[in-house]
Parts: C-alpha cells; structure tokens; sequence
C-alpha cells in the first residue's frame, strides 16, 4: 500500500501520473522558454531563514484575515480555469477542499462550474476572479458575484495579449469544457475566453483595460477590489491612488510574459510604494510552508497556490485539495516553531535573510 503524500512534490508526482498528457502540459506549461516559472521557484530558494531557539513556543497562531475575512492559515486558493481538466467535480471539489482546511478561495472567470454553483458548494470564504470582457459582459458578472455572495472582486490585470503556449501549440491543444459562467450568453467564444482558454488564442478585447476604468469597475459595487498581476513599484503607486484594497503579486505562474523576475523578488518594492494603504498578497512558485514565512516576513499578507491546487484535485478531489493545504499548514507551523514566532500577524523583523542585489534600487539607469 502507498504512503500518503508526505509533500506537494508527492503530490505532484501522483497526479501526472493520472491526467492526461496534453491536460498536464497546459497545466504545467510557462510562457516561452518558462525562465519566469523556474525563476518563481529559484527566487523563493534565494531568500533564507533566520531561525531563533529557546523560546515558549507552545501556542502558536497561523490564523490571519484578507480584507477581513477570517481564513485558518494564510494560504488561498488561487484563481486557475478549467478544474474539470483535474477532477470531474471541477471547481465544486476545490471549493470543497478549502472549506475543510477553512480558507479562502478565488474563484475563475474561467471555471467550469458557474460562480452560483460554487457559492452553494462552499463553507468558506470566495472572492471573484475577473477578466475584464467589456462593460457589459463585466458588469453582468461583477453583479452575479455579489449577489452570490463573493466578498471580493479580484481583477487580472497582467493578460494584455494572449500569449500561446509552447507546449500547447506543440500538442494542437484544444479547450473543450463549458465557460459556465457564460452559460446561455449568445457571445461568440473569442469575446468569453480568456488569453490562453481558447483554441488559436483568438481572443477580442472589446475594451482594452486601462487605469481609467477602474472607478467605472468600482462603481458597479460595494465589493472591495484586489488587482492581480502588478509587478514594479510604479504601478502599485497608481493602484493604491486608485483606491484599491488589495494587490496580488503574481507572475500568472509565468505563464503569460517571460523573462521577468520571479513573483516573491517584486514584493519589496510593491510593499514599500503600498505604504500600507492595500493588502498584498503574492502567489507563484510557492511549494513549502517556508515559502509562505518567507513571503510573510517580507510584508505579505498571504499567499496563494495555482498548480498545486490541479495535483490535489487529480490525486484525491476535494480530499486531495483539502490534503495539499493541511500539509502546507504543517510546514508553517513548523518553520514558526524553529523561527520562534508565535503569530503569523505578528512576526519578528529580520526574519530572513535577503540578498543584496534585491530591492527597488537595482533597475537599470
């Protein structure tokens, strides 16, 4: 009999062993030569623990909030289309899965599930992943989320043009489960699909998304609105002038634009221009409950998880979701015990050790 995965790696291993070929590919896939998505994890190993000892670590807390929603670890569930290419319960599973572990989850423009559905799936908190389709298509969605009861509008930011995958171009790949979010909407598919969701990578963009829609975006809601996919300081500058309540660091896994620096590198300066004014959160690479203080210690207030949310759902469903979590809230408890911290919202400065080359200061003249 085999061992229970002991780490997202196991994970992982198990699940290419059960999705198909061409499903893996896409799911694993990067943008061009996928420097980017190597670079999400080297830069994570780049940053080291400061451990400290001899101290009362005997009620330690890993529980946090995202702009007020209560979550049991801080670690969420990414938002990523198409779950039916991992488990046929799709998105109903995920959500399943963090409701046990008691987090939050985004949920995709993309899912197979529609937003109602999952909402009636859930235990937890979700917060709604959106592409911008247009004023009317978006405003039809941001309406559906709040009124399914998401407590979040997170707006992708960082799919200006879509950008084929290699792998998928190499393997004819073509996307065949519903957009049930759009279920019954009279669009052709390049206006409903995402940059990277339909075949050939047709995609139109009724209206470009600009800075100055933004207070048209928030005029539709109450919600709070998170940005994801802002990379340099300049642009989390202009977010938290915008108004916005949150920014989620991200590289989109590297699966959109090559060739930049790893997520978890961009968090520093985004912090410092933040000032305090947004919630940051980062996502990308993260594989280990050291990730996750390492991103906290930094300034994050959570972290997010893509990929490894497709090895749970593919190796156990919502168990296996549920597994993947519960094993990264083992490693943080333990990286806090061995870096004497006792809260998650609380820790101590000079937690890790950062390398000399990072900060706002090393762009070119």
């Amino acid at each position: 009999m085999s061992l229970d995965p002991i780490n997202l790696y196991d994970y992982e291993e198990r699940a290419r062993m059960v999705i198909p070929h061409n499903d893996w590919d896409t799911i694993e896939a990067g943008a061009m030569d996928m420097f980017t998505t190597r670079r999400n994890r080297t830069a994570f190993e780049a940053l080291t623990l400061r451990p400290r000892f001899l101290r009362d670590i005997g009620d330690v807390d890993i529980s946090t909030t995202m702009l007020g929603e209560e979550i049991s670890l801080p670690v969420f569930i990414c938002p990523a289309g198409s779950h039916l290419k991992a488990h046929p319960d799709g998105e109903l599973a995920t959500v399943r899965g963090a409701g046990m572990s008691n987090t939050l989850m985004m949920l995709s423009t993309g899912s197979n599930y529609s937003m109602e559905e999952v909402s009636e799936a859930a235990t937890g908190p979700l917060w709604f992943q959106l592409y911008h389709r247009g004023y009317d298509l978006t405003e039809m969605l941001v309406h559906r989320a709040e009124e399914a009861g998401f407590k979040a509008i997170c707006l992708t930011v960082d799919t200006p043009a879509p950008s084929p995958k290699e792998r998928d171009l190499r393997n004819n790949y073509q996307r065949t489960h519903e957009l049930a979010n759009f279920r019954g909407v009279d669009r052709p598919q390049s206006e409903i699909s995402g940059t990277d969701e339909t075949p050939g990578w047709q995609v139109s963009r009724t209206i470009p998304l600009t800075w100055s829609e933004l207070e048209w975006l928030r005029g539709l809601t109450s919600l709070p609105l998170v940005l994801k996919g802002i990379r340099t300081a300049e642009d989390a500058h202009i977010a938290v002038e915008s108004g916005v309540n949150g920014i989620q660091v991200s590289t989109h896994g590297g699966r959109q634009l090559d060739m930049t620096m790893g997520a978890i590198e961009m968090v520093p300066e985004i912090v410092e221009a933040a000032k305090g004014q947004a919630e940051i959160y980062v996502d990308s690479g993260v594989r280990r409950g050291s990730d996750v203080i390492k991103a906290l210690a930094l300034g994050v207030t959570a972290v997010g998880i893509g990929r490894p949310l497709f090895w749970g759902l593919a190796v156990n469903g919502a168990e296996g979701v549920h597994g993947v979590l519960e094993l990264l809230r083992e490693e943080v408890n333990r990286a806090m015990a061995y870096c004497g911290q006792t809260s998650v919202k609380d820790l101590e400065s000079n937690l890790i050790n950062i390398p000399n080359d990072w900060g706002p200061n090393r762009m070119a003249p």
